[in-house]
């Protein structure tokens, strides 16, 4: 009899939530369409997967066969592109604020004369280092180009002294740098942030719904019928409308407190309730790694973990979206207290800054966050392939973190449901 009666709730509590979504369509956008949508719209941002073509502009006071020649090496970089040669330094800081350009290379007087007489030749880069990740990849790539125009130089001085070509090459750089990518060669950018962006956004959306599917309950003062109906003691939804007197009765037994609540009712009650999201999700979370693999085969197992870590921080957010509201009894401070944790994890994660270089306080609050052990989880096993057993710590401790948020949820629940003159607020 036990079990039937938790099986019960579950199925009670299920059905609950899907009449309500099937009547609340921007309930149900935020279950299906919406995280559908932002899955979709992250992956076709960065459909180029390279960054290339960055627009740069020149200013060539020379005029001279070098510093043309220069002027062709720039344009032949992949990563860059020579938009427009300016005349003034003030036409291309304008173009600089208007975003137009992001970078001015300057080709000083005499360059080429200087070149030819063995002296110093600098070329000046002026870039908008406000962008990271543009200035970064600027400016490898014309110290790259300027480095093979001056070893082409020297190489040909060389040359015309006497020097075989093979030895002026080595007596220009007799040390070199072997650079091997252990990780990303290709420098990809879906597999670098569209993956790892998605379940950011993932996590953020499922603590919205966590807050706002029992919030809603609370704001509306109904989480007293909604036990109720979950608990068998109310067996339809509907109330009675033959009997005034006994209609009343009714709705003033819904803003009561139940007499007596069980914990696990409410345990397996919210599980019930939070059944419809969870089904969507898990299936998002399939398109995420799906999209997310990359080309070379993964391990099953590490797919197979990787999943589940997904999931269980799916369920960990929803429960954390509760905790925020039931602690408050309010939905609107819940909401608001999910966003400033969920929105910025994703900077704490230490996927674009470096976890090493935050603050040590910043770490304690990265730590604290289960983004940033899922991320850590999710580019050991897709992206470098690491061992399953090296991940298995975080899964363990993302299931402990869920099962213990699920029954701390649960006794918020019963305190909820024991104080209905705070049932309301909003």
């Amino acid at each position: 009899m036990r079990l039937t009666k938790l099986k019960d709730a579950f199925v009670r509590s299920a059905a609950y939530e899907r009449r309500f979504l099937t009547k609340n369509p921007w309930d149900l956008a935020m279950v299906v369409w919406i995280p559908l949508a932002t899955v979709l719209l992250i992956w076709w941002i960065f459909s180029q997967i390279q960054i290339t073509d960055l627009p740069i502009g020149v200013i060539d006071n020379d005029r001279g066969p070098v510093a043309n020649t220069a002027l062709r090496y720039l344009e032949a970089n992949p990563n860059l592109t020579v938009k427009q040669l300016y005349h003034s330094p003030a036409a291309a800081k304008a173009a600089i604020l208007q975003r137009d350009i992001y970078a001015i290379v300057i080709i000083p007087e005499d360059f080429s004369r200087n070149i030819l007489l063995s002296k110093p030749a600098p070329i000046v880069l002026q870039v908008n280092a406000q962008y990271g990740t543009h200035s970064g990849i600027i400016q490898a790539s014309v110290q790259s180009v300027i480095g093979t125009l001056s070893a082409d130089i020297e190489i040909k001085r060389l040359v015309k002294q006497g020097m075989a070509p093979s030895q002026a090459a080595i007596a220009y750089a007799p040390i070199s740098i072997q650079r091997i990518s252990l990780f990303n060669a290709a420098t990809d950018y879906q597999q670098f942030l569209a993956s790892t962006v998605i379940p950011a956004l993932l996590h953020i959306l499922a603590m919205v719904i966590g807050a706002t599917t029992i919030g809603r309950e609370l704001r509306d003062k109904r989480i007293g019928r909604w036990y109720r109906f979950i608990d068998g003691s109310r067996p339809h939804l509907a109330l009675p409308s033959n009997d005034i007197k006994a209609n009343s009765s009714e709705k003033i037994s819904e803003k009561s407190a139940p007499k007596t609540v069980s914990i696990l009712v409410l345990i397996f009650g919210l599980l019930g309730k939070y059944f419809w999201p969870l089904l969507a999700y898990s299936i998002w979370a399939i398109l995420a790694l799906w999209l997310a693999a990359p080309q070379q085969a993964v391990p099953i197992s590490s797919l197979i973990v990787t999943y589940l870590s997904l999931v269980l921080l799916i369920m960990l957010s929803f429960w954390l979206g509760a905790i925020l509201t039931l602690n408050s009894f309010s939905l609107r401070m819940g909401l608001s207290s999910t966003g400033f944790i969920s929105a910025p994890s994703y900077a704490f994660a230490g996927v674009t800054f470096p976890y090493i270089a935050i603050s040590e306080n910043a770490q304690h609050w990265s730590d604290v966050l289960p983004l940033t052990h899922y991320l850590k989880l999710h580019i050991a096993q897709l992206q470098m392939q690491a061992p399953v057993i090296i991940s298995l710590p975080i899964l363990y401790g993302l299931t402990l973190a869920t099962l213990i948020a699920l029954y701390l949820t649960a006794l918020l629940t019963r305190r909820a449901l024991a104080h209905p003159e705070r049932w309301g607020a909003r």
